[in-house]
């Protein structure tokens, strides 16, 4: 088999959350568009928010790598999917460079794709109020794993060119082996996307002043090494293409209506693929300003999202509701993840504490809370048959919500969340042809479930 060329790329982490990766991430995207280059952007882990704002950059989906939820050929089949006629492949990290699954396990952590593909990384560190001491935190980060191979530092929210080129840039090349500085984003709130309480703001929602990605693509060129990024960035070691010739098509056309507006907007990228690789049309809606459901759909499938801040909207929208509820009275296939789940509840109580009434589909009231409910990756197993497959199917996905359900009768649940750190719970409530849970479905874990969707 000839050897495959692959793309380059380059991993942005951070020290934690909050460090400033996304803002660097984003910026250098957006210089390396407006320089012409054919840039693809991905994100370790389960997040779907800052994935959506690379995309709208590069005007190429982002596509979510996440070492927990897919095998070694799975990610590389990602990989090889995203960057089809990419110059280059920036990916951001997620959290600090080695959380993962738990305190002991960096499973879904950037420094364990790094580490998988052999791929560089450039730690942004958040270097407010620091001076020489941000030389023994990159050297901590440098050599807590020496398989990880941390070559460059970006210094951000600094408070001026003195601060870095005086103090940052001098401490980090003296430090044993050298660390690459590849330049500074300073403070600067006009280069910040607002945030709620999952994170941003999704890109749906973003709508910035007219000059904001220029400022972005302004920042980097003025204060980043743009050119040592691209020098940096080499060919994953990926594992090798899987045989396909074999993959079984559907027997006829199926129809599946995506819901995608400001509401509904969280999905992986790869259960779209994998959706449309199996033969099925995407036919996308929006619950809140569409009168319906489109015509002959075989599947809707509603993503998480943000709902509960457009509960108002979701329930003035009286003709789709009629619209969804007698198309699963006439037992209808529809596979609702998260905030899908909150729409199709009786009542949705909004963080103010109003009630709005949404889809009727359960007979459940959904109330916001101010703490999580839940937060954390989760193997969704069925207990019975369902849109997933046969009992026993078990496919992986995440958890990520505030809101949390009050039964107005009882429910009748046909999957399992089991978690790493607890007893296994109920979820997956079915009603007719609905299965409605809180777990996000990444369907790479098992794409035996697409099939199962599609029939």
């Amino acid at each position: 088999m000839p050897t495959v060329k692959e793309t380059p790329a380059l991993v942005i982490a951070g020290t934690h959350s909050g460090s400033g990766k996304t803002t660097v991430v984003l910026a250098l995207l957006s210089a390396l568009h407006r320089r012409g280059h054919r840039v693809q952007g991905f994100k370790v882990g389960p997040d779907f928010i800052d994935a959506g704002h690379h995309g709208r950059i590069t005007g190429r989906p982002s596509r979510n790598l996440d070492t927990w939820l897919l095998d070694p050929p799975g990610l590389a089949k990602t990989y090889r999917r995203g960057v089809q006629g990419a110059d280059v492949a920036i990916i951001e990290g997620v959290m600090g460079l080695f959380d993962g699954r738990g305190a002991l396990d960096e499973a879904g952590s950037t420094a364990d794709l790094a580490r998988l593909w052999d791929l560089p990384v450039a730690l942004v560190v958040d270097a407010r109020g620091l001076a020489r001491s941000i030389a023994p935190l990159v050297h901590g980060f440098r050599t807590f794993d020496e398989r990880v191979n941390v070559i460059g530092t970006v210094a951000n929210r600094v408070g001026s060119a003195r601060h870095y080129n005086g103090y940052l840039a001098p401490a980090l090349t003296a430090l044993p082996g050298g660390c690459q500085p590849l330049g500074f984003l300073p403070r600067d709130e006009r280069l910040s996307i607002p945030s709620r309480h999952l994170g941003l703001v999704t890109t749906e929602e973003f709508q910035p002043d007219g000059d904001f990605w220029s400022r972005l693509a302004d920042a980097a060129e003025s204060f980043l090494d743009v050119d040592a990024f691209l020098a940096l960035a080499r060919p994953p070691r990926l594992a090798p293409p899987e045989d396909e010739s074999t993959r079984a098509s559907l027997a006829r056309s199926v129809r599946v209506a995506v819901a995608r507006d400001r509401a509904f907007c969280f999905y992986y990228e790869d259960n779209l693929d994998l959706l449309r690789e199996a033969g099925a049309e995407l036919v996308p809606f929006s619950p809140l300003d569409d009168p319906g459901l489109p015509d002959s759909v075989d599947l809707v499938y509603v993503g998480g999202g943000y709902p509960e801040v457009f509960a108002s909207q979701i329930a003035a929208n009286h003709s789709f509701r009629a619209s969804i509820q007698a198309y699963h009275k006439q037992g209808g296939a529809i596979l609702a993840e998260c905030g899908g789940l909150m729409a199709c509840a009786q009542t949705l109580r909004d963080g103010s504490g109003h009630d709005h009434a949404v889809w009727g589909l359960i007979p459940v009231r959904v109330v916001m809370k101010s703490r999580f409910q839940a937060l954390g990756y989760v193997t969704i197993e069925t207990e019975n048959e369902t849109l997933l497959g046969p009992q026993g199917t078990s496919v992986r996905g995440h958890e990520f919500h505030y809101s949390a359900l009050e039964p107005l009768q009882p429910l009748c649940y046909a999957t399992r969340l089991v978690r790493s750190d607890g007893a296994p719970r109920p979820d997956g409530i079915q009603i007719g042809g609905l299965l409605a849970g809180y777990a996000h479905l990444h369907f790479g874990s098992n794409p035996a479930v697409v099939p199962a969707l599609l029939q």
